[in-house]
């Protein structure tokens, strides 16, 4: 495929890694593989892999830049780094183990050129499973008949009315979200979450005024699978008591914008609750009465 280079580029990729080589190869080979050139992908390595930076080296594509950190920074870290990397309008924070499907970039160009000034755009997203079937787990069920908003073709949110389904039910997938770059390195991730940090970012930009676009066309594939750090969490409680800190933390801040219906949705948080509820029968069987204990709280509010 002919490319106009990273030096052309007005979005950026991010691909913070540790973890699974197979998986991250085939997230950077799904960024090759764009229909459209304008993109440049740069890979944060966390971990300490074999090979990882000699396969990089073999790609000898001038589009892709790699590093290794020389010590390991956590996830909040490594993605505030992937951040200040960022030069181009846009920049996604993909995920080292999602696929971009070969139209990904040039959906968000689209979008990006109809709505120039939105801080967050969200594409239609597939579920894989760790071997690449799609699947639709009740979970994302879900997601889309409880909490998302109703969608045909591009609608435009902002302020209250999506800060309140997102308290709800988090609809979104991060790693699928094209953010303005500008917005998103001014709101940073705060280091108290691990798997809410998207969550509170994007409740954080919306309280500033700030809206996303969110589009039916499906152009990510975002892998769930149980080895992911929030499944591992979600098992042993600990995902519901850093949930249960965030929504108070966004009860507050709504309370204050005056947004009542916000502030109700983050203090129910319902959907958290029957996830959380999801969750007791596997921590019964690894035997965890403590991750039990601590999902049983977290279900009864």
């Amino acid at each position: 495929m002919e490319n106009g280079g990273a030096d052309k580029a007005t979005i950026d990729i991010a691909l913070p890694y540790y973890g699974d080589v197979a998986l991250m190869q085939a997230a950077v080979s799904s960024v090759r593989a764009q229909t459209d050139p304008r993109w440049r992908l740069y890979v944060v390595d966390d971990g300490k892999e074999p090979g990882v930076p000699e396969w990089f080296a073999g790609l000898d594509d001038p589009r892709i830049s790699y590093e290794r950190n020389e010590v390991n920074l956590g996830i909040t870290a490594n993605y505030l780094k992937c951040l200040a990397m960022a030069e181009a309008e846009r920049v996604t924070i993909l995920g080292c183990d999602d696929v971009l499907l070969p139209e990904y970039v040039a959906t968000i160009h689209r979008l990006h050129a109809q709505h120039p000034g939105a801080d967050m755009i969200q594409p239609g997203v597939e579920i894989i499973d760790g071997d690449g079937t799609s699947v639709d787990p009740f979970v994302d069920r879900m997601k889309r008949r409880m909490f998302a908003p109703e969608l045909r073709g591009t609608r435009v949110m902002g302020g209250e009315e999506l800060a309140t389904t997102l308290l709800r039910g988090n609809w979104t997938y991060f790693p699928s979200i094209s953010w303005r770059t500008e917005a998103i390195r001014a709101a940073g991730f705060d280091a108290r979450f691990v798997v809410t940090q998207d969550l509170d970012a994007m409740v954080r930009l919306i309280a500033s005024g700030g809206e996303m676009v969110v589009d039916d066309t499906v152009v990510f594939q975002y892998r769930r699978h149980a080895s992911s750090a929030s499944s591992t969490q979600a098992v042993s409680g600990k995902r519901f008591a850093e949930e249960r800190a965030f929504f108070e933390s966004a009860a507050a801040r709504m309370t204050e914008l005056g947004w009542e219906k916000a502030a109700k949705a983050a203090r129910r948080h319902v959907s958290s609750r029957v996830y959380a509820l999801t969750m007791v029968p596997a921590a019964v069987k690894h035997g965890d009465t403590t991750g039990v204990r601590t999902l049983a709280r977290h279900v009864l509010g």
